[in-house]
């Protein structure tokens, strides 16, 4: 690796590096270029790492939102009572602990990587600038792959959703729903930042307000006034026999099944990264968001798990009721048991703007994806094209193309269609971490091996490569046996198994195949870019932060 600085004369400030200057190396072949502008923290346009011209239009406040609030949705909300059918209340909240500790591992990695190199497609880049070309390849449309099953699982739960108060056909609501979210993809991706803020300070209230409602139901304050406590952890018990097996195997098996609906209730926890490039103060605002995941995992995962635990019991047969409607959640199920009426419009009204949400955020991130692809010559270079407000609109037409696949699901087979769609996510997630952590442990020790100390980073994230590494080895045991079930006797399903695995071939398909057509090597530990993007950091500091004043001063969970 070399490189070319431009000197600046007597400007210390900016060290080697000068405003309107180019920093260039190269690496097996490949020049590496970024520009270096006068104050560009300060600009709408970045030219942060491959000269982008997305407008910087997320606050910090949005970042943090979309750091964690943004994810929570139907997977928490409604998905929360088969993990306490499935696992009991005390499996339940195990496994969500357990799946919310390598989400941390995952984002406090990610966010290490992004603060130091804030590129537009995120961990696509990052395999291409600290691993391998083929790596950034496949993980890229294994995102994209993510994205195109998971938009129209979004819009159809919002149009299912709707249904608990009217019966026109769900066509017309998938039909509404992807026009406001094409509309609102196109426009200044600040009216993304303030929806996603309006909608997650929504779901934060909702939970807030579910929590201490089952806090009172638990205590006896409900209209029965019959106090609950810890009654429905010794009867039916804190662990569920599963299959019909019984004692400490049935129970495990109970308890390792809530880790697919886990991972699809905390996937998309690591896209702060995807936004980076349009975030104000990245490498200031991206840490900041990934500190404070550990409060948002237990106040708004962990607790909500435990709560719910304590107000229904797991052999309740409405758990497992797939209406798709506030009906199948455990909070709506506490509620009806105590005699409370009005909480279940409130929650489906929450949990409509949760889903379109979602949906809204996946064509934000894909369409992002595809523009970070295509710069890398991974995509068609159509999808570079940006509208006069800095908006990918190519890659945004393009995924809003799959909205379509949603009307599949008006048939009387919707809820087989959707089920399916859900646990394709949830691998496709799984992947996704691993070949984050990967990239980060590659990075990790291509430092070490460079002799470069980690406090010379923009941050350095806690518990590393500690964190790294358990979510990397925990995630590939969950990927290579989460569809269990279909080995034991009697319980074979093709849809399953497929829904389960199919990921893996196709992401070794496109890593391997991209290696073999463009002959692309491994970066050595020796020759990874990392000095390059430091000395851009250094060269372009950010303002300094807004002094905390007044209820700032408290607010850990926006920021």
């Amino acid at each position: 690796m070399s490189e070319t600085p431009v000197s600046t004369g007597s400007d210390p400030e900016k060290g080697a590096y000068a405003s309107g200057s180019r920093i260039t190396g190269s690496n097996d072949g490949k020049t590496i270029s970024t520009h270096v502008r006068e104050n560009p923290a300060d600009s709408e346009e970045v030219e942060l790492g491959d000269n982008s011209q997305l407008r910087r239009g997320l606050e910090q406040r949005h970042i943090q939102m979309i750091a964690l609030a943004g994810t929570i949705g139907t997977g928490l909300f409604l998905g929360s009572g088969k993990a306490i059918a499935f696992g009991g209340p005390l499996g339940a909240l195990l496994g969500y602990s357990f799946v919310g500790i390598l989400a941390i591992g995952v984002v406090l990695s990610i966010a290490e990587l992004s603060a130091l190199a804030p590129l537009t497609g995120g961990i696509i880049r990052h395999a291409e600038n600290f691993v391998d070309p083929a790596l950034s390849f496949a993980q890229g449309w294994n995102l994209i792959y993510n994205y195109l099953i998971g938009l129209p699982a979004e819009i159809v739960a919002a149009a299912v959703i709707v249904q608990f108060w009217s019966t026109i056909n769900s066509a017309i609501w998938i039909t509404i729903f992807a026009v406001l979210i094409i509309i609102c993809n196109v426009l200044f991706v600040r009216v993304y930042g303030e929806l996603e803020f309006t909608f997650a300070t929504l779901k934060i209230i909702l939970i807030v307000g579910l929590n201490i409602m089952a806090l009172v139901i638990t205590c006896g304050g409900g209209p029965d006034h019959h106090p609950l406590g810890f009654q429905y952890w010794r009867n039916p018990g804190p662990f569920v026999d599963f299959l019909g097996y019984t004692g400490s195997l049935g129970h495990f098996m109970g308890f390792y099944t809530i880790f697919s609906n886990a991972v699809y209730a905390y996937a998309g926890v690591e896209n702060i990264s995807l936004a980076a490039a349009e975030t104000r103060a990245p490498r200031r605002s991206i840490p900041i968001a990934a500190k404070r995941i550990f409060w948002r995992v237990l106040l708004f995962y962990v607790l909500s798990i435990f709560m719910v635990g304590l107000v229904v019991p797991s052999n309740d047969e409405n758990l497992l009721t797939s209406t798709g409607t506030a009906a199948q959640s455990p909070f709506v199920i506490a509620a009806t048991r105590a005699g409370i009426k009005v909480v279940p419009s409130i929650i489906n009204a929450v949990v409509l703007t949760s889903a379109w949400s979602a949906a809204n955020g996946g064509l934000l991130g894909g369409s992002r994806t595809l523009y970070g692809m295509a710069r890398e010559g991974h995509a068609p270079k159509i999808f570079l094209r940006i509208n006069r407000m800095g908006v990918p609109y190519v890659g945004v037409a393009f995924l809003s193309l799959f909205l379509c696949l949603g009307y599949m699901t008006t048939t009387s087979s919707a809820a087989i269609v959707f089920g399916w769609l859900q646990r394709l996510v949830a691998v496709a997630a799984l992947v996704n971490w691993i070949i984050i952590t990967t990239v980060y442990l590659r990075f990790y020790y291509a430092c070490k091996k460079q002799g470069i100390d980690r406090s010379e980073l923009p941050w350095k994230g806690p518990l590393q490569p500690y964190a790294a590494w358990t979510s990397l080895i925990a995630c590939s045991i969950l990927l290579l046996t989460g569809g269990y079930i279909v080995f034991i006797h009697g319980f074979w399903d093709p849809q399953t198994f497929i829904s389960s695995y199919i990921n893996i071939p196709i992401v070794l398909l496109l890593y391997f195949g991209y290696k073999f057509i463009k002959k692309t090597k491994i970066i050595p530990l020796a020759d990874v870019p990392i000095k390059h993007f430091i000395d851009f950091a250094n060269a372009n500091p950010e303002p300094p932060p807004k002094p905390n004043t007044g209820l700032r001063r408290f607010n850990f969970l926006w920021g």
